[in-house]
């Protein structure tokens, strides 16, 4: 389950050493730590990360079959989530160190920065390959942090990102070494955790303010 630190201004949140899907506890473990970084005062700045071979690989297509009656509130929780974060009145900085995949990249989008391990691990979207569409959430959210030609390779192809490829379409800001991927992410958050507050929300609110609106709409959140 994930785990909450604390380094100087920065909180360090790792997901887990598993695959990290989304299962409903999982969802709470993380809004819990959402909420004691929220919380807090004075600088501080937020990393993801976790250990060992995935960052996140998505949805809990497992749990969700065997709770197929629960499908839509299971959806509302993963936008809920997805909103919070690209939301949150801090500067946040995923740090992928292993594969990042659908909703798990989807996460990783809801931050402000992406370092990733250059050498091994993908970054992809594989809903058009598994025949799962993307909600309009979900499209919503893609499409507002990552460039046109990059967000349509990246949803209709199913590409399978490394480190260099996904720095040079811009999916990710840095791709370094693995023994540098949490240093780099936690030095870019200190030296931004200053801008936490209220300010940085608003501006937050309004730059996504179309993404938000439809992670957050629960009458049709498949569409």
């Amino acid at each position: 389950m994930p785990v909450l630190d604390r380094q100087d201004d920065v909180y360090v949140l790792d997901l887990g050493d598993g695959e990290n899907r989304f299962h409903p506890d999982w969802i709470s473990a993380v809004d819990a730590a959402l909420d004691e970084v929220e919380k807090a005062e004075g600088p501080r700045a937020l990393v993801t990360t976790a250990t060992g071979k995935f960052y996140s690989n998505g949805l809990d297509l497992d749990w969700l079959i065997a709770h197929a009656d629960q499908h839509l509130d299971y959806v509302v929780s993963v936008h809920a989530l997805f909103a919070r974060l690209l939301s949150l009145p801090v500067v946040t900085v995923a740090a992928l160190q292993g594969h990042t995949f659908a909703a798990g990249a989807m996460f990783s989008l809801a931050h402000d920065f992406r370092v990733m391990r250059a050498d091994r691990g993908f970054w992809c979207l594989p809903e058009a390959d598994i025949n799962i569409p993307f909600t309009p959430g979900m499209s919503a959210l893609i499409q507002s942090r990552l460039a046109p030609r990059t967000a349509h390779e990246a949803m209709v192809t199913a590409r399978r990102y490394g480190g260099h490829d996904a720095l040079a379409a811009g999916i990710v800001d840095h791709a370094v070494d693995e023994d540098a991927v949490r240093t780099t992410a936690l030095a870019l958050a200190q030296r931004l955790a200053a801008k936490a507050g209220d300010t940085l929300a608003t501006i937050r609110t309004r730059m996504y303010a179309p993404a938000l609106a439809a992670l957050r709409d629960t009458d049709a959140p498949l569409g």
